[in-house]
């Protein structure tokens, strides 16, 4: 068989290849300095129809194949694979999902703006505990009459908080599973819905990255794409898609890298002679020629199948990992012919070698593509029964009290301080605020929901009344800079592991609270209910932290000069007190059986979190053999609700 681009194609990656030189190459390395979105830049790919190249002209796309998708992010990516990467995921995760399973109206409505580059897209799966196991997906959509209400938080989402349109997934049915799980197109100006700063990234940098914040956001019901329990068919099959585009983006990169050396190679002199001609390099060049050629042969073998609606599941994963794995190492070996030129910010190997190693993780990890093309060859493991069912995922900081404090600020200070006071916190001493955070027995943390830095003059207040350290989320010192980096909590700042932790306008960021789950007592002040914080705390305030923050300073004052602490005493951390079950119990009164939805039933395919009335009709007692009609519902006295 001879393949061969058709002249369409190269006119198209002419046309491409122009507008990459001419308009983004002469700003990349500004772009990735900075750490700045090309605004200009996508807007002009939007009006030169790069964004919407294989949807039909009907809904305001260009009408082509996807090998011209192929190589327009192979084009752009050879200069700026952060722009690469922004045409990628709006065409093939922020839009495909809409037209392949929108309706007329949905089409109409988010494709034709998507697809005519009027509106951006975005595509929100990926959670804390749902990576490569998207199957773990916690954030939950419940209907509510004409609307879904969305709870939860997406991270590492591309284009956002560019993006105007995401397709985001939720679970409608809990307990099921996979099949529990619904997508839905959410419009950036929903109430509710905000975002993250946009992550400081070590490649891509031109490409914006941030967090999807759910805060009862209302979607209506006519926004549920496809049908509730599609939404993991939907997400996987948008994925593959995808992964013909990030393989494409790790082509450009190591297309552009390669050029790069090459041209070095043949202008540097050593030994009497181009490097380019010294065997070693002669063969490095080689190889990157021949493996760049092969990388692109797999993807537009896998984007010409897609275009011809045949299976391309496995071939797209196949070229996903071959062409992010020859990146890395073209990009490597890129360097190295450049010698130590090519470590010098500035030149574009160095950027191009940083871009290059995402392509190996993101729209499944080089691991996972191994593990869709296995399925594909010897086909899926044999489905293994454990005893106990799968354990479910806990808080992040660990199982806490979870005493939360709702109603009137004034009340609600009152029994926080009683309660801190109960475990034992003594609130007349004090320490110097800029105690190392490592060192201080007590923090107070000022998170990104206290705004403007004059609020700082009350987490100081706080800090000096509870005889505590000043400390912060990550953005309030990297990014407002109202406090030194040094001062940061989180995975990739200090760790906590001291007494008590108060934390005010802090959201509850995975790599945030991994920084303090080893704190004996976590309190959060936030004016979200569903703020992530507030399942990993012990006590918590909901309320506006103008408001619970001055009551809270003077319920700590106590008139006096604060008097110098004693040396530390780790505190131990107290276990939460019994409670109700938050379920209702159900029993087999006949076999004395107890149904617990936490665990569920494994032995008839139930999944841990399934409610007693979510059970299948033909679910029966795993003792007894009763059906689940013939269990009765436990009343618990009053002193335990």
């Amino acid at each position: 068989m001879l393949f061969r681009t058709t002249d369409e194609h190269e006119a198209l990656r002419k046309k491409v290849r122009a507008f990459a030189e001419e308009k983004v190459k002469p700003i990349a390395f500004d772009l990735d300095q900075k750490n700045e979105f090309p605004d200009d830049i996508v807007k002009e790919m939007g009006e030169l129809g790069f964004m919407g190249i294989p949807y039909p002209k009907e809904y305001g796309g260009q009408g082509l194949d996807a090998i011209s998708y192929a190589i327009t992010v192979e084009e752009l990516s050879r200069v700026d694979g952060g722009v690469g990467v922004i045409c990628s995921a709006h065409t093939s995760l922020g839009s495909w999902p809409i037209f392949a399973y929108g309706t007329e109206e949905q089409k109409k409505k988010y494709l034709t703006p998507l697809a005519s580059g009027k509106k951006l897209g975005g595509f929100g799966l990926t959670e804390e505990n749902a990576g490569s196991d998207a199957g773990g997906t916690e954030t939950t959509a419940e209907l509510d009459g004409d609307h879904y209400i969305l709870n939860g938080k997406k991270i590492f989402i591309t284009n956002a908080p560019k993006a105007d349109t995401y397709v985001v997934f939720a679970v409608t049915t809990p307990g099921i599973g996979t099949h529990g799980i619904s997508a839905f197109i959410v419009e950036k100006e929903f109430e509710g819905f905000t975002f993250s700063d946009h992550y400081d990234k070590l490649g891509i940098r031109s490409s914006s990255t941030a967090e999807l914040h759910f805060d009862n956001v209302k979607v209506p019901k006519e926004n549920l794409l496809g049908k509730e329990g599609q939404g993991f068919k939907i997400a996987m099959e948008t994925l593959d898609g995808g992964r013909i585009g990030i393989a494409s983006q790790a082509l450009g990169i190591g297309q552009g890298a390669y050029e790069s050396a090459l041209a070095y190679a043949k202008e540097r002199e050593q030994f009497g002679m181009p490097i380019a001609h010294l065997q070693r390099n002669t063969f490095k060049l080689a190889d990157m020629a021949t493996y760049l050629h092969g990388a692109r042969l797999m993807i537009y073998h896998a984007a010409d199948l897609k275009t011809h609606h045949e299976r391309y599941s496995a071939e797209a994963a196949m070229a996903k990992q071959v062409a992010s794995d020859l990146a890395m190492q073209i990009t490597t070996e890129a360097i190295q012919l450049y010698g130590g030129s090519g470590f010098i910010k500035g030149v574009d190997v160095e950027r191009f070698f940083r871009d290059a190693k995402i392509t190996q993780i993101y729209e499944g990890t080089n691991e996972i593509m191994r593990v869709v093309v296995g399925a594909n060859t010897v086909g899926r493991p044999p489905r293994v029964k454990t005893v106990g069912g799968k354990s479910k995922q806990g808080p992040i900081a660990g199982v806490r009290k979870g005493e939360i404090f709702e109603g009137d600020p004034k009340e609600a200070v009152k029994n926080l301080v009683a309660a801190l006071k109960k475990d034992g916190y003594d609130f007349t001493v004090g320490i110097d605020p800029w105690t190392p955070v490592t060192e201080a027995e007590r923090i107070v943390v000022a998170g990104r929901g206290i705004g403007d830095k004059e609020n700082m003059k009350l987490i100081e207040e706080l800090a000096y009344q509870a005889g505590a350290a000043i400390s912060s989320s990550r953005p309030v010192a990297e990014t407002l800079k109202y406090v030194p980096l040094d001062r940061y909590v989180g995975m990739s700042g200090q760790n906590f592991k001291n007494n008590l932790y108060i934390g005010v306008g802090v959201s509850g960021a995975g790599q945030h609270l991994k920084g303090i789950r080893d704190a004996s007592t976590i309190v959060a002040i936030n004016n979200s209910k569903n703020a992530p914080i507030f399942a990993n705390a012990d006590y918590g305030i909901v309320g506006d932290f103008k408001e619970v923050l001055p009551l809270l300073i003077k319920e700590l004052d106590n008139g006096e000069e604060k008097k110098p602490a004693p040396p530390m005493k780790k505190v131990k951390r107290s276990k939460p007190r019994k409670m109700a079950p938050k379920e209702d119990l159900y029993v087999d009164l006949g076999s004395g059986y107890e149904y617990d939805p936490e665990i569920g039933d494994p032995t008839q395919g139930v999944e841990p979190g399934t409610p007693f009335d979510k059970l299948p009709d033909s679910w029966v007692s795993p003792v007894s053999g009763e059906a689940k009609e013939e269990f009765i519902k436990v009343e618990f006295p009053e002193d335990r609700k």
